[in-house]
């Protein structure tokens, strides 16, 4: 699937914006590729469904 970087936090997570869906929570430990300090908004990425405790959420996430 793929998206785009909506909200990077200093905290290390950030959400993705996909088009007609809910925006997705990713975190630092799910970028593939690419360093968190490295990703800007607004950025193409790609990246794989997952689920969490909290559900759903981005993960093997990498720019495109």
């Amino acid at each position: 699937m793929e998206g785009e970087i909506k909200t990077l936090t200093e905290r290390g997570f950030g959400f993705i914006k996909r088009e007609g869906e809910e925006d997705l929570f990713f975190h630092s430990n799910d970028l593939v590729d690419v360093e968190f300090d490295d990703l800007k908004v607004g950025d193409k990425v790609s990246f794989e469904m997952a689920s969490s405790n909290k559900g759903p959420k981005a993960a093997n996430v990498s720019r495109v």
